[in-house]
């Protein structure tokens, strides 16, 4: 742990529960990516069990906030209300798997919620709102969850890239790339 109560990755280490619930964040995410959605996909982890798990759905809905996290809460809340369980005492012993940095509404959702781990592939260098753009932790200093970044990295990258070189249908006209003729 680092002092602001982070965790630093240790090198390429990881469990082997842990691996596994990064696929299944990322089989989500590639169920994204074959419905023409920008890859990210997550799953909420409470006492080792999935309880809820979501993938982007903003091109499909047409609604710019059904990114993967938010998906995944909606779900949680349900198996809570199923379960005749606290959502806040679900969220706050739960754990996160996501294949990308949460954006900064995901991240500050995810505070709110306290969720005390956030493991997550690659950086969002857009939007991230862990640090790459902006550390909604630090903005409220009143719940600083732990965050281990890195994780399967490439894998996402990959994923991403694969995504962003097709070209994004639900794209305004003036975002669509524009084919050069020479």
């Amino acid at each position: 742990m680092t002092l602001d109560g982070r965790s630093e990755r240790e090198g390429d280490v990881m469990h082997s529960q842990d691996e596994k619930f990064m696929d299944a964040a990322f089989d989500l995410a590639r169920e994204a990516l074959t419905a023409g959605e920008v890859p990210v996909g997550c799953v909420f982890v409470y006492k080792s069990e999935v309880v809820g798990g979501g993938r982007n759905y903003v091109n499909e809905t047409k609604t710019a906030t059904r990114h993967a996290e938010i998906v995944a809460v909606e779900e949680v809340l349900r198996w809570c209300q199923e379960k005749g369980l606290s959502s806040s005492e679900v969220f706050g012993e739960s754990q996160l798997y996501v294949t990308v940095e949460p954006c900064i509404m995901c991240a500050s959702a995810l505070q709110q919620l306290q969720v005390p781990l956030i493991v997550y592939g690659c950086d969002n260098d857009r939007f991230g709102g862990c640090g790459s753009v902006l550390d909604v932790f630090k903005l409220n200093n009143s719940f600083i969850p732990s965050l281990v970044s890195g994780v399967k990295a490439t894998e996402a990258i990959n994923l991403l890239k694969e995504f962003y070189q097709g070209e994004n249908p639900n794209a305004p006209i003036s975002k669509q790339k524009r084919k050069v003729i020479s």
